[in-house]
């Protein structure tokens, strides 16, 4: 199954991820950062379609 990954060196921690993922799996992390659960991610894509600066892939 496809999952979300992050990358963190081009994540600006803008929020939108987070705001715009329908199961909740995407939060922001201590450095500012998204990070995804992976357990509840079900890659359907929406964070990386929202994200303005193209830092997530579903895979």
């Amino acid at each position: 199954m496809s999952k979300a990954k992050i990358n963190q060196g081009t994540c600006i921690g803008c929020g939108v991820c987070e705001g715009t993922c329908p199961v909740s799996a995407i939060k922001l992390n201590a450095e500012g950062k998204a990070e995804v659960d992976q357990a509840k991610c079900i890659g359907c894509g929406a964070c990386e379609g929202s994200c303005p600066v193209s830092a997530i892939k579903v895979e």
